[in-house]
């Protein structure tokens, strides 16, 4: 055989295993699929609708940069009207469509149901729009992402500003009577203990538009300094504010993230004047440094986003950062390698969604930022700087 044919040979023979090559990698950047239990409809859709709008908008910033590592990202979206058995069908149905890796869920009470089939499945990690606390565990529930700090964290958060603001202080807890409400109940009185803070004044009331005469008559004869909101989106939060302000006290009120959102707050209208709480995000309109995600959400949509938009695009980019983890490190992918690949996510610069750099602890992101109502300016401003627990 002649030198001339070996070398056409041996040439057919690489361009061959390069495009054998070429084709493996194509195949290996294959679609990474972000499921979702999505409520567009339901008594939770105005939460929904923003979560939605901000999971699209991240996986189209995602895409337009590349992907995840050259991997497509594609968001495959059903509503559930807020049901847990219509959020399981749809999650089998994605499911058993497509090869998912992430998925949103969209409740306390789906996340528990479905973990036990996400953990058989071992393809994927979660997220969704509960911060509960007992979600925060990885032993038991380990492919959870929670995004940002559970309840108990945020109560937490909210504590810490207290003590720093009025060592000593009064505080009361007013909750629903509701597994949401419930949450962070008994460890905020241990960390109210621990922080040298009084909180003898537990309320519980029905969620929603009550009468509660009787309850804000307890908060006048203990004279909190503050009082926490938890478990409520808005009513009967108004009502309680402004049966105490009729009776001349002057606590100062505070609610967790799902009463946080500016829109929600300033339908209370003058009542809603420093009102306080905690949230994890930055506001859509946040005035900061250093903040290209914020600029380019707001060069995407001109009017304003929710906190719940905020939830969603966060849990996206945190999951896709994720997947990025164990694509770099050359694993598989997977739940268990994309877990691990979001604990390896440390001081990770959100763009500004986040004020500050993230770190995922257990389950969670336990940072936070309280904001003030400025009825006048129709906004929510900072009353502290970025908080994070230890």
């Amino acid at each position: 055989m002649s030198i001339l044919k070996m070398t056409r040979r041996t040439a057919a023979a690489l361009l061959a295993v390069g495009l054998m090559g070429g084709a493996v990698q194509a195949q290996e950047k294959k679609d990474i699929v972000l499921g979702g239990s999505i409520p567009l409809t339901g008594v939770f859709a105005f939460a929904g609708v923003g979560v939605h709008a901000g999971i699209t908008d991240a996986t189209e910033i995602i895409n337009s940069n590349g992907g995840i590592e050259g991997h497509k990202l594609v968001y495959v979206p059903e509503d559930t009207g807020y049901k847990v058995d219509q959020s399981v069908a749809v999650y089998n149905k994605i499911t058993s469509q497509h090869d998912v890796n992430l998925y949103y869920g969209d409740s306390t009470a789906f996340a528990k149901t479905i973990s036990p089939e996400v953990e058989r499945s071992g393809k994927m990690i979660m997220a969704g729009a509960s911060f509960a606390s007992e979600l925060d565990d990885p032993e038991k529930y380990s492919k959870i992402f929670i995004p940002g700090p559970t309840y108990t964290e945020m109560i937490g958060i909210l504590l810490k500003y207290i003590a720093e603001e009025k060592p000593g202080a009064k505080v009361g807890l007013v909750h629903s009577d509701t597994e949401f409400g419930r949450d962070p109940v008994e460890t905020a009185q241990v960390q109210a203990k621990e922080l040298g803070l009084n909180m003898d004044l537990v309320i519980s009331t029905a969620p929603g538009g009550v009468d509660v005469s009787t309850e804000v008559l307890k908060i006048r004869r203990a004279r909190p300094d503050y009082v926490i909101f938890h478990g409520y989106v808005l009513a009967p939060i108004p009502e309680f504010i402004t049966q105490a302000r009729s009776m001349g006290l002057d606590t100062k009120f505070m609610g967790t993230f799902w009463s946080m959102d500016n829109s929600m707050v300033m339908k209370m209208g003058e009542v809603a004047e420093g009102f306080m709480g905690v949230n994890p995000y930055n506001y859509y309109y946040s005035d900061v440094e250093n903040a290209p995600m914020l600029e380019k959400i707001r060069s995407m949509r001109d009017t304003y986003q929710s906190n719940a938009y905020m939830q969603g695009f966060f849990s996206t980019m945190m999951m896709a950062e994720a997947t990025r983890n164990a694509i770099k490190a050359g694993k598989e992918i997977n739940g268990a390698n994309i877990k691990e690949g979001l604990q390896a996510i440390q001081d990770f610069d959100t763009g500004g969604i986040v004020g500050i750099p993230v770190s995922v602890k257990g389950n969670s992101v336990p940072v936070g930022r309280v904001y003030r109502a400025d009825v006048k300016q129709q906004k929510m401003v900072p009353a502290s700087d970025w908080i994070r627990l230890d």
